[in-house]
């Protein structure tokens, strides 16, 4: 047996090796305080070579608010380039007790978000003992987004705290808005349509299911991206509810 030793040589990294893209600690380009989830200043480069690569959710999504609670309505339809990929796809989850989320865009990003999320509103409320706000909701979905974490993806928030219903949309780039209703996707113009004619701040919940199932159908009868049915879910104070159906009449 040799008595040698083994000796493990230190390197300097050079700009080929992954630790050597990170940015230098020192002055302005010091990231040594960034989020822990990572600032990826390459999701777009990333997101431009999937193409047509990366299984994407087409998708129109809407939100509207009522004095009673909110509802989000989206169709069921994944593509991959030209191709479906799926026709029953759940592009609405519960993140919050009385909190839902739509997604748009790229499903692999989208999933993954609302994994994150999720783990963060349970973290919260197990430190606070309480329910996250929505406004506290939507601010850390702003601050993910902005992360460059999760490219591509448009999400809708809705939900129901001590304030009452809201509705926030919130872009790619994590920009947050509160409305009174909104809509994502690639069906987005067709869905916008019905809302602008038919919303009215006094609609019931069921009434505000069939104007968003409207919404949804609308685009779906010219959106290319946009189809085989419909997701529609209700939040309220007493919690979330969702709901499949492939055929609108159910719900309109």
């Amino acid at each position: 047996m040799s008595g040698g030793r083994q000796h493990r040589v230190m390197r300097t990294p050079t700009s080929d090796d992954v630790s050597g893209r990170l940015d230098p600690l020192n002055g302005e380009h010091s990231d040594v305080f960034s989020p822990e989830l990572g600032e990826f200043s390459n999701a777009e480069q990333r997101a431009e070579q999937m193409g047509d690569k990366e299984t994407k959710t087409g998708t129109t999504t809407v939100g509207l608010k009522t004095s009673e609670g909110v509802v989000l309505a989206t169709d069921m339809r994944a593509s991959l380039g030209r191709m479906v990929s799926s026709k029953n796809v759940q592009k609405v989850e519960e993140i919050h007790p009385r909190g839902a989320l739509t997604i748009a865009g790229s499903v692999s990003a989208a999933q993954s978000l609302i994994s994150s999320i999720r783990a963060e509103v349970r973290l919260y409320e197990s430190r606070r003992g309480e329910d996250m706000s929505m406004q506290a909701l939507s601010t850390l979905l702003g601050n993910f987004l902005r992360s460059g974490a999760f490219f591509i993806v448009q999400p809708i928030l809705g939900g129901v705290d001590e304030d009452g219903p809201h509705i926030y949309s919130i872009d790619p780039a994590g920009s947050i808005l509160e409305e009174e209703y909104t809509v994502t996707g690639s069906g987005s113009q067709y869905a916008l349509g019905v809302l602008e004619q038919e919303y009215n701040e006094d609609l019931s919940i069921e009434e505000a299911k069939s104007v968003a199932a409207r919404a949804i159908k609308s685009a779906v009868e010219r959106d290319l991206a946009s189809g085989n049915g419909i997701n529609v879910c209700v939040v309220t104070e007493d919690g979330v509810d969702i709901t499949q159906h492939k055929d609108f009449d159910e719900v309109l």
